[in-house]
């Protein structure tokens, strides 16, 4: 293999999120497995994140599923020991799970709403990291996490949201700087909205929206060797030239 389909090769990375067919953590996933990684899909969905590796060894990429709650200390751990347990080591780490859950102004939102929108973005993200520290030592290994283009151009009715990613940002940033003597490289993406159908559907065909292959070649970027010396970086991607 050349170019991007060798620089994964043998290598093993976790994918957060991974349940849903058409979005970010399916595409991510899929992407690192044609470069030829060995895939661990984490989702709190058994039965989609089954669904997703059957379809992966279809394609004859290797995964092995990890399902359960992320926002659980144990369920994050369990998710890295699928890795070592089935592939002996951890290269890459990839925070995708996460979310939208709260719209509308802060007045209205409860503290239930606050919650939420803080465990599935940031919570699951510093679990999953933490767990990862130590194998991801042993390889010189990478994070890549999502933030959003609300963390650099905040809108109204998003404060809740964009407080999460925000704090997914800060969280990279300080990850960064604390793991730079381990040889652990922590960057994070920013998508805007992006165009699946269910954002389609909800938005239209008018709205400018970020591809899925631009935020798999950003990931695969960030996470790969070419990106040596980059870490605790937040790199926004609007989906416009």
């Amino acid at each position: 293999m050349t170019g991007v389909a060798a620089t994964f090769s043998g290598k093993v990375v976790l994918v957060t999120g991974v349940g849903r067919a058409g979005q970010i953590g399916n595409a991510v996933s899929l992407a690192f497995g044609r470069a030829g990684a060995r895939i661990v899909a984490c989702d709190r969905n058994a039965v989609a994140v089954a669904e997703r590796v059957r379809e992966f060894a279809a394609q004859g990429i290797e995964a092995r599923p990890a399902a359960g709650d992320l926002t659980q200390p144990d369920v994050a751990a369990l998710a890295v020991e699928v890795a070592l347990r089935h592939f002996g080591r951890l290269d890459v780490v990839v925070n995708v799970a996460g979310g939208l859950t709260t719209f509308g102004p802060v007045e209205r939102a409860t503290v239930a709403d606050f919650d939420r929108e803080i465990a599935i973005n940031l919570k699951t993200t510093f679990l999953v990291s933490q767990a990862a520290i130590e194998p991801l030592a042993l390889t010189r290994g990478a994070i890549v996490n999502f933030a959003s283009i609300a963390y650099f151009d905040p809108s109204a009715n998003l404060a809740v949201y964009s407080a999460a990613k925000a704090g997914v940002a800060g969280f990279t940033q300080s990850l960064a700087a604390e793991l730079r003597d381990r040889h652990i490289r922590v960057n994070a993406i920013a998508p805007g909205m992006v165009r699946t159908a269910e954002n389609v559907a909800a938005s239209g065909t008018g709205a400018v929206y970020v591809e899925l292959d631009q935020i798999t070649a950003g990931v695969l970027r960030l996470a790969g060797p070419e990106s040596t010396g980059i870490t605790g970086q937040i790199v926004p991607l609007t989906g416009q030239p």
